[in-house]
């Protein structure tokens, strides 16, 4: 039998964000509740059926979700639970035992382990902190090979919150055109951008593309486990079977609920949200860095989160676990994305509570003999 890689932020964060005070590892905004979405939206739910619903997603659904891309169609989505299913039954279909993927890291670590877990070789294409967090296009030429089967990228990426250069998603696409690879995009922070802007799909770019996507991070909706896979259409076929066997369809309240939210008219209203919340938590993380002194950071371009490389003495296994049992604060070690003496800031959480939750770390640092 094969080892098992578990996935270490994911059970760090299940464990404990439920019993801390203050939760600084969630990257993504507020949520809402489910009054202010159907304020919003003018709309309400008692309407609806409590019963299974279409298995890959409402034809309304669907719908919307495609209207997100150029050039794409509805029968190129699959509704799933989260973007977490989204991942998992694409690496499902297209990776097998014995392929190699390259992925762009340091990344979320779902699909880097999925790989793993199935028997494939992961080739690293490192992000460089020196050029903001982009990867060297020599080094996507190098990785990139007539082996790779899948090449993996988030952009906007976490934990770095860096949006991909011209150049570097330029090069990307290349490497796959050049070796008939698959790009498979988590794409979950699109959306979120600080400056308004919108991140360009990877779809569209080459004929062998999934896109991912949900709610969860760029529109606050993450208990309503709403996310898709997009493709072409032969493809969104063997995914949606894949689907049969994990949870068979979305539900059908957060399916109808997800449609409200990809309105037209109510989409922007909660992409401005997320991205007022974003603002105003990055300029209060950023004053308590310059006032706290001993941090290295780059502003994030999209994603309520922040990368930050600090001076103290301490592992970030060990920084993170005093924080939790001294303090109640849960941050994400940068060990989880294998950058010691980092760690992730969840920058999303409302000001007061956010003000203090940094107090905190700022007491524990002190405890650890920062470097003034």
């Amino acid at each position: 039998m094969s080892t098992f890689h578990p996935f270490a932020m994911e059970r760090w964060q299940s464990t404990y964000e439920n019993r801390v005070e203050f939760n600084l590892s969630e990257s993504g905004v507020h949520p809402l509740t489910l009054a202010e979405l159907l304020e919003i939206g003018h709309a309400n739910v008692d309407d609806v059926l409590l019963g299974y619903g279409q298995s890959n997603g409402s034809d309304a659904l669907r719908a919307r979700i495609a209207a997100l891309y150029d050039g794409a169609g509805d029968d190129g989505v699959v509704v799933c639970n989260g973007s977490a299913e989204a991942n998992f039954i694409t690496m499902w279909d297209l990776v097998r035992a014995g392929e190699e993927i390259a992925v762009v890291v340091p990344t979320y670590m779902q699909t880097y382990g999925l790989a793993r877990n199935v028997g494939a070789r992961v080739v690293e294409i490192p992000l460089r902190e020196e050029i903001g967090w982009q990867p060297d296009p020599d080094d996507i030429a190098r990785a990139v090979t007539g082996r790779t089967r899948m090449i993996v990228v988030t952009n906007p990426g976490n934990p770095t919150g860096a949006a991909l250069s011209n150049e570097a998603r330029a090069a990307i696409v290349q490497a796959a055109q050049r070796t008939g690879a698959w790009i498979l995009a988590d794409e979950v922070y699109r959306g979120a951008e600080i400056d308004g802007s919108d991140t360009l799909s990877f779809f569209g770019s080459h004929e062998r593309v999934v896109a991912t996507g949900s709610l969860s991070k760029a529109y606050g909706l993450p208990g309503l486990r709403i996310g898709w896979c997009m493709s072409d259409a032969r493809t969104a076929e063997r995914l949606w079977a894949r689907s049969d066997y994990t949870t068979i369809s979305a539900g059908e309240l957060t399916d109808h609920l997800a449609a409200i939210a990809l309105d037209a008219e109510v989409r922007p209203q909660l992409l401005e949200r997320t991205r007022g919340i974003i603002r105003t938590g990055l300029h209060t993380l950023t004053s308590w860095f310059e006032q706290t002194g001993g941090f290295h950071w780059r502003d994030p371009d999209a994603g309520a989160i922040c990368l930050a490389r600090y001076d103290a003495d301490i592992s970030s296994d060990d920084l993170a676990e005093r924080l939790r049992t001294e303090q109640s604060v849960l941050i994400v070690p940068g060990s989880h994305f294998g950058l010691d003496r980092h760690v992730r800031f969840g920058i999303g959480m409302p000001t007061p509570q956010f003000e203090t939750a940094l107090e905190r770390v700022a007491e524990t640092m002190q405890n650890v003999a920062l470097p003034a």
